[in-house]
C-alpha cells in the first residue's frame, strides 16, 4: 500500500509538471531516449524502490545533476548527463518503472503515440543480460497504458560488434508490428564511429526485414546520412547537416526518408551552431518528411508541446504546418496501419 501511495503521489507531480502543454493538444514522438527522460520526480521514484541513495542533497542538486543549463558548453557535457538514470536502471524492476513512468510523463503531457528507443546494452552493469533488459522495457510497456513501442539502440564504440549483435539478434527475436519492439537503430559518437562502419550490421537487419532508423548528421555531416539512407533507413535520427550537400537532401525527398528532429537538443548540444541557420522550416518547404521530436525532454527541460510552440514562434511554424508534421510523424511511426488509422482519427 506504501508503495502504491508513493507511486500516485509521484504521478500527481509528474502531471503537475506538464503545465506548459495545453489543454487538448495532441503529439507523436518518435525520438526519445530513455536515459534522457529521467526527471527528477521519476529519479526519486526509481531509487525509493531500489533503496538507491541518490548523490543529491536536494531537489536543486539533484535537477543539476539531471539536466544542462540553457548555456550547456558543448556534447560532452550534455552526454554527462546520462550517468545517473542508466545507474537507475540496472535492474529489471528499475528498468521497468522507468518505461512506465516516463510514458505517463508524456502521456499527461498530450504525448498520444512513443517510440522509446534505449540499448540493452547499456543495462547489463548489476547483472541484468541484454534480453532481461527488454523483457523489463516490455513489462513496463505493456503495464503504461499508452500506445508506445520500443526501438532498441546498438552503439558506435570500439570493441563491441558482439554486443551490437546481439542488440541486433534480440530485434528480430522480439519485433512486432504493435506493441513491443518495432525497430532498430544506431546511436552512439557519430564524429569518431562513421555511420560506414556498421555496413554489415544493417545488411543483415534488412536480410532480417528489421525495420531502422539511424542517428546521423548530427555531430557528422551529410555523407553521414548519405550512408544511412543507402543501407536502407526508414527514418534519420536529426538529419539536421543534410543541407550540407543539396545531393543528399534531393535523395530525402525523392525516397521519402523521415527525419527525427529535435530542435532544443540540437541547440544544446551545438549541432548547428547559429539557430537562425536551423534547416527545420527549409525542410518541411522543400518537401521533406520532417517530424518534430523531444530526443532527451528531461536532460534539456522540454517537452513536445514547447518544441511546437519554439517552432511556432521563432520560425512561424503555422497550423497547417503543424498538421502536416504530425501527418508525417503517424507515417513515419513504426507501427500498424490500424494503430496509424487510430491516430490520424485523433489529432
Amino acid at each position: 500500500m506504501k508503495s502504491l501511495l508513493k507511486s500516485a503521489v509521484v504521478m500527481s507531480l509528474l502531471l503537475l509538471s506538464c503545465s506548459s502543454s495545453s489543454a487538448g493538444e495532441k503529439y507523436i514522438d518518435l525520438h526519445l531516449h530513455l536515459d534522457g527522460v529521467i526527471t527528477p520526480a521519476i529519479a526519486k521514484e526509481l531509487a525509493d524502490l531500489q533503496n538507491i541513495v541518490l548523490p543529491a542533497s536536494d531537489d536543486r542538486e539533484l535537477e543539476s545533476l539531471l539536466t544542462v543549463p540553457d548555456d550547456c558548453r558543448d556534447l560532452n557535457q550534455f552526454l554527462e548527463r546520462f550517468a545517473l538514470p542508466l545507474s537507475l536502471m540496472q535492474t529489471p524492476e528499475g528498468l521497468r518503472e522507468s518505461v512506465r513512468l516516463v510514458l505517463g510523463n508524456i502521456a499527461s503531457q498530450g504525448v498520444i503515440y512513443a517510440e522509446v528507443r534505449f540499448a540493452p546494452q547499456l543495462h547489463t552493469e548489476r547483472g541484468m543480460t541484454q534480453e532481461d533488459a527488454v523483457r523489463a522495457a516490455l513489462e513496463g510497456l505493456k503495464s503504461s497504458g499508452i500506445r508506445a513501442n520500443l526501438i532498441l539502440c546498438m552503439m558506435r564504440g570500439r570493441d563491441n560488434e558482439p554486443a551490437n549483435r546481439e542488440t541486433l539478434e534480440l530485434a528480430g527475436k522480439y519485433l512486432v508490428k504493435d506493441g513491443g519492439v518495432v525497430a532498430l537503430d544506431l546511436a552512439g559518437a557519430e564524429g569518431i564511429y562513421p555511420t560506414k562502419d556498421y555496413a554489415g550490421l544493417f545488411a543483415e537487419a534488412r536480410e532480417r526485414n528489421i525495420p531502422f532508423t539511424i542517428h546521423a548528421g548530427e555531430a557528422d555531416g551529410a555523407e553521414s546520412v548519405r550512408d544511412a539512407v543507402e543501407f536502407g533507413a526508414a527514418r534519420i535520427g536529426h538529419g539536421v547537416r543534410s543541407f550540407e550537400s543539396p545531393d543528399v537532401v534531393a535523395m530525402l525527398k525523392e525516397r521519402g526518408i523521415f527525419l527525427e528532429m529535435s530542435p532544443t537538443s540540437n541547440r544544446l548540444t551545438r549541432a548547428v551552431p547559429d539557430m537562425k541557420d536551423y534547416p527545420f522550416m527549409n525542410y518541411l518547404r522543400e518537401g521533406l518528411r520532417v517530424t518534430l521530436n523531444t530526443d532527451d525532454m528531461a536532460i534539456e527541460r522540454t517537452t513536445l508541446a514547447d518544441e511546437f510552440r519554439y517552432m511556432r514562434e521563432v520560425f512561424g511554424l503555422s497550423s497547417d504546418d503543424e498538421r502536416a508534421v504530425l501527418e508525417n510523424a503517424i507515417d513515419g511511426a513504426f507501427t500498424s496501419d490500424e494503430v496509424k488509422k487510430l491516430l490520424r482519427d485523433e489529432i
